[in-house]
């Protein structure tokens, strides 16, 4: 038992060395490996939202995307499929893990090392990321220039992905069925809020065991979204919303249908 507890006292000590030195793991450096590799491009965030759509899927087969979560419900109507995948709620990968394994197919993987080290979650891939948590719901959180060593979390998943998207180099970032609105959201004050007119994704199946889950705090993903608008302003970065309506505002409007 002294053995145990000390064999498991120098795997936390190295852990905790690692999550202050993470560029020094080999995620961290296969995360530098990405910096700029990507100079110049454009690429599609696409959120869950019920604004999305297949058929404007169609039109992003040859374009650089970003996706989420439980993006493969959407699957069975499209061809496209992302290049990037990113996910970082412990309680989404617990519910859907198997799922995640078996319908993306990209290397480009990105998950936090949390999941794997203190959740059991193992996604397999190569490139977990360290999350920097913001000092508190109230502030915007940082926005990372060097995700080989962390990321800063915002609350939602597109806020991570924005980060990584930057560092690779891209320069124009849109998104896509990112409609920023909840049925049931939650405050900043940690009060419910109940929208009657707002649907949560864009398939009633998605979050089948949203009892299970956390409730979104929009207000923080808001000041998230914030937070990177203000990066891109001062560093050559144009983000925009190409959302069929939502309630983002944050981000400069354009119309998807002429981006191409």
């Amino acid at each position: 038992m002294i053995e145990l507890n000390i064999k498991k006292s120098i795997e936390e000590r190295r852990k905790n060395y690692y999550l202050h030195h993470y560029e020094k793991t080999k995620y961290g450096k296969n995360l530098k490996k990405l910096k700029n590799k990507y100079w110049g491009k454009r690429c599609f965030i696409i959120g869950n939202g019920p604004s999305l759509s297949a058929q404007d899927l169609e039109c992003l087969e040859k374009e650089y995307t970003f996706a989420f979560n439980r993006i493969y419900y959407i699957f069975e109507q499209t061809k496209w499929r992302p290049t990037f995948y990113c996910t970082q709620d412990e309680k989404i990968v617990r519910n859907s893990i198997q799922d995640i394994k078996k319908q993306i197919d990209t290397e480009y993987i990105f998950a936090p090392i949390n999941l794997k080290w203190y959740y059991g979650l193992n996604l397999e891939t190569q490139y977990y990321f360290n999350q920097k948590q913001a000092e508190s719901e109230e502030k915007c959180p940082d926005f990372s220039e060097n995700i080989s060593h962390e990321i800063g979390v915002g609350n939602t998943v597109a806020y991570t992905a924005i980060q990584l998207a930057v560092y690779m180099g891209f320069k124009k970032i849109y998104l896509l069925g990112v409609d920023h609105s909840f049925h049931i959201s939650q405050n900043k004050d940690g009060n419910i809020v109940i929208d009657p007119n707002a649907k949560d994704y864009f398939c009633k199946d998605y979050n089948k065991d949203k009892e299970e889950l956390f409730i979104p705090k929009l207000d923080v993903s808001t000041l998230s979204y914030i937070a990177a608008q203000k990066y891109a302003e001062t560093h050559e970065v144009e983000i925009f919303n190409a959302t069929r309506g939502g309630k983002l505002e944050v981000f400069p409007r354009v119309e998807f249908d002429l981006l191409f």
